[in-house]
């Protein structure tokens, strides 16, 4: 018998009767780490992926994986499906922003079927819509930077004009499959307005809506990481804290070599600002210090769903997602629920080396600071000994694709208007 988190006892399933999770987004760079932290619990792992050739989708640790439109409103119809084949409700755990707002606009079709970890709708659009969560952080007098929107030419011409340079330019969603079909950048940091112009006019069609803001000083290993979960009653189950040590592009990319930390502004601004909304699921703060300025600013929020390096947590003896399965169908929680801060780091091994060769052309890292930066206990984002296929199959398909000269042209550093 087990202890209930409502204080009742309940028997523990066997490992083969706990009811499945249910991931959402396999082929994601979330889904991956987020299947094997759950299958290494005895969870039965479901996929939904919707790129059969996709490296995730050559996971050993899914019980059964189905392929269906995972950003498409026909995904709702396949889930309820997929609910109805099984026995009891599962613990659902999309891993895109496409799915977290598909399954948030769609809740009461499945809910009979699957345990929801999401706040309300409106909180999840207005931390989700970047202008939204903005706006509401300047309301509420939280650390952003100066930001403007850009959706016309007038617009674009106040904030070229009163903008600090260097700035970031980024779209309203940088998920949007128009967005991601342009580039593999999340932003530009643009140096002078002529350039921010440029980037405008060169971008317009593939966002409705852009943010300007002040560039946050510092280096890459100046962003920090807030990872959490909150239940019902927005009570932080589990937390963790890490930063970035390189990220691939530099400056503006994703994390590719990242490391555990303590930092309690980080770590309490997080909690405040998920409490103030109720928030319930699991939560990502990134956070940027400046050090010109000594203060940290928020870069923005990832809500209601796994993180590419929350593995890093696990690794580091804190177990949010199995957490937030445990807490969804009323089990005790885990016990490694509070960071010891031991050092853990975590690698995506292929994107580290191209942000490595990229820091050492601009001279910013050599041989022995390169591996002193990967020395340690490190969780991985794709590599495993245990499930090998996905980081074989994900370097066959990078070396595949280093002639194309499509490809060549999207990885591009600097975007066109600055060649």
């Amino acid at each position: 018998m087990i202890q209930s988190s409502q204080g009742k006892q309940k028997a523990l399933p066997v490992k083969t009767q706990l009811p499945p999770a249910v991931l959402v987004g396999l082929d994601s760079m979330q889904g991956l780490p987020a299947a094997r932290v759950l299958a290494r619990h005895g969870i039965p792992v479901i996929g939904i992926a919707a790129h059969p050739h996709n490296s995730q989708t050559k996971t050993n640790v899914c019980r059964e994986i189905r392929f269906a439109p995972t950003a498409e409103p026909s995904l709702i119809d396949h889930l309820i499906e997929l609910g109805k084949s099984l026995p009891e409700k599962s613990v659902l755990f999309p891993c895109e922003d496409t799915n977290v707002l598909l399954i948030s606009q769609h809740r009461n079709r499945l809910e009979p079927f699957f345990h929801i970890l999401l706040p309300d709708s409106a909180t999840v659009e207005m931390l989700m819509d970047k202008v939204s969560f903005y706006s509401y952080a300047e309301r509420n007098s939280l650390p952003v930077p100066k930001t403007f929107y850009i959706s016309s030419d007038d617009q674009l011409e106040i904030a070229a004009r009163e903008l600090a340079y260097p700035c970031v330019f980024k779209p309203r969603d940088s998920a949007a499959h128009r967005w991601e079909n342009k580039t593999i950048h999340k932003a530009f940091k643009v140096e002078d307005s002529e350039s921010l112009k440029n980037l405008y006019r060169d971008y317009k069609s593939y966002s409705d809506c852009f943010i300007a803001q002040q560039w946050i000083e510092g280096k890459d290993s100046d962003l920090y990481s807030f990872n959490g979960y909150f239940n019902k009653k927005s009570e932080p189950l589990a937390t963790f804290i890490a930063r970035k040590i390189r990220q691939w592009p530099p400056e503006t990319g994703v994390s590719c070599l990242g490391e555990e930390v303590r930092n309690d502004t980080v770590l309490e601004t997080a909690i405040q600002l998920f409490q103030k909304v109720n928030y319930h699921g699991l939560g990502y703060l990134e956070m940027k210090h400046d050090p010109t300025a000594d203060q940290f600013f928020i870069v923005e929020p990832n809500i209601g769903r796994p993180t590419g390096r929350g593995t890093i947590a696990e690794a580091g003896g804190v177990e949010i997602l199995y957490t937030a399965y445990c807490d969804a169908l009323g089990l005790s929680l885990p016990e490694n629920r509070t960071q010891s801060y031991g050092g853990v780091k975590w690698i995506h091994l292929r994107k580290d080396l191209q942000s490595s060769v990229a820091y050492w052309r601009r001279g910013e890292l050599n041989l022995v600071d390169w591996l002193k930066s990967v020395r340690g206990k490190k969780a991985y984002a794709v590599a495993s000994w245990r499930d090998p296929f996905p980081f074989i199959y994900d370097c066959w398909r990078a070396i595949s694709l280093i002639g194309s000269s499509a490809r060549r042209k999207k990885r591009q550093i600097k975007p066109t208007t600055h060649d």
